[in-house]
């Protein structure tokens, strides 16, 4: 009949032609021999983006177990696109580098940036072995001992320089200069 339209190879009457979810007109979409109008068809059956959870058409791709619009893919930290295509991922979620390793406390203290190999950790930070050094003469901290003072590490002789008083410093009994001094640990992180 005239009044008749081919579509998903069958013939349709026009009280037929319908979205099998809304109603609507519908284009050539179709799931299980029902068909869908292109808003339904993508709304119920395509996958949804992990970064903005739209639904995926075209130019997509796939990582960190989810598929994502390209646009929509960048660190969950700083939504900073991955520019030079490298990616970490943590909880499931893209990571530039430097946000990864701050989420896993292996940033360096001084530097700010990653250690992923060789570190020191001492004030309840994470350094470079080459980073490790005293405020005040800037000699690398590699001996394992170091006195603090207001956060800052110091190597004994200059901590005694500033801050200890020659003629009071043999007051000190031992467990007063073991509290000055601080012994580091320097051990191997993993490779991220």
């Amino acid at each position: 009949c005239v009044q008749c339209r081919l579509s998903l190879d069958q013939t349709w009457h026009p009280e037929h032609f319908f979205c099998t979810h809304c109603g609507d007109l519908f284009g050539s979409d179709e799931k299980d021999g029902k068909p869908y109008c292109s808003r339904d068809f993508y709304h119920l059956f395509a996958p949804k983006c992990s970064g903005c959870g739209e639904s995926v058409r075209e130019n997509y791709l796939t990582a960190a177990n989810g598929t994502w619009h390209s646009e929509c893919f960048v660190c969950s930290d700083c939504m900073q696109p991955f520019t030079d295509g490298c990616f970490m991922e943590l909880d499931g979620r893209p990571l530039c580098v430097q946000h990864f390793h701050s989420r896993q406390g292996t940033l360096c203290g001084s530097c700010k940036k990653p250690i992923t190999g060789r570190c020191i950790s001492a004030l309840d930070l994470k350094f470079h072995p080459e980073h490790f050094v005293c405020a005040f003469c800037l000699r690398q901290l590699s001996q394992g001992i170091f006195k603090e003072q207001k956060g800052k590490p110091y190597c004994p002789a200059c901590f005694n320089k500033l801050f200890v008083r020659l003629k009071c410093y043999s007051d000190l009994t031992d467990w007063q200069i073991k509290i000055l001094c601080k012994e580091i640990d320097v051990f191997e992180l993993e490779n991220i």
